[in-house]
């Protein structure tokens, strides 16, 4: 199983960029994580609802079909992080890839939120893509700790 965390753009602000690389490397040892990040599309006069299809059909071609979707958006599923690392954990066992989606700065197309097989919120509120990764990333090293019974989760 390999846990995909498929994003649009690289983190602009290089002290969120190198909290991200550290969490997604912390995350790396507990999971076998493959990052993807595809190229955000310009903004500028184009509408957004293209924008999101244009994003869209860059992170499907990237994580592929055998690879079950979990998108990240402020309506989907809430867990606490005992619940996330039973979850993860769960899926693990599966045996199957699936892969984090985060949109960019437009969100997720709706193509992207049809075929997911799961919608998992972050926090109740919207946040920044970068923001959002790197709690991703964060939480994705913390179920590790919880799954293997390290002190990290207080």
């Amino acid at each position: 199983m390999r846990v995909i965390v498929a994003v649009v753009g690289k983190p602009k602000d290089t002290s969120l960029a190198g909290a991200i690389a550290e969490y997604e490397k912390r995350a790396a040892r507990y999971w076998p994580l493959e990052v993807v990040e595809v190229r955000e599309e310009p903004g500028r006069g184009t509408l957004p609802d293209i924008v999101r299809q244009r994003e869209g059909e860059r992170l499907s071609e990237r994580i592929g079909e055998p690879a079950r979707a979990v998108v990240c958006d402020p309506g989907g599923r809430a867990f606490d992080s005992a619940q996330f690392s039973a979850w993860l954990q769960a899926e693990r066992e599966s045996g199957r890839d699936f892969a984090f989606v985060i949109g960019g700065a437009h969100g997720l197309s709706d193509e992207l939120r049809d075929r997911a097989r799961m919608r998992l919120s972050l926090a109740p509120w919207t946040l920044p893509h970068e923001l959002a990764r790197l709690v991703l990333a964060e939480q994705l090293y913390r179920a590790g700790t919880i799954v293997r019974g390290e002190p990290y989760h207080k």
